[in-house]
């Protein structure tokens, strides 16, 4: 099981790597906003993946908190590009 998390560590923290890139490189405003709710999203998911590995649920709400902030901003962003772009 150890192996199993360790492996999924690992490859979280390459999609991070490969979503800071497409943050720096990132052609239009949109790429960049969807690249940050992508780290939200990896974030959330190495946290979850820190409390199965450790067996500790104190860290539940603090993984909670961090993913209706992604859910919110992703929202916010949308709203905000969706009239900017006159989508409304």
């Amino acid at each position: 099981m150890s192996i199993i998390l360790g492996i999924a560590l690992a490859l979280l923290f390459a999609a991070g790597g490969l979503a800071l890139v497409r943050i720096v490189w990132g052609p239009t405003n949109l790429d960049r906003a969807l690249s940050l709710d992508v780290i939200i999203v990896i974030v959330t998911g190495i946290l979850a993946t820190q409390i199965v590995r450790s067996g500790d649920d104190a860290s539940l709400p603090i993984l909670v908190v961090f993913s209706l902030t992604g859910f919110v901003g992703s929202v916010s962003v949308a709203r905000f590009m969706g009239r900017k772009e006159g989508l409304e």
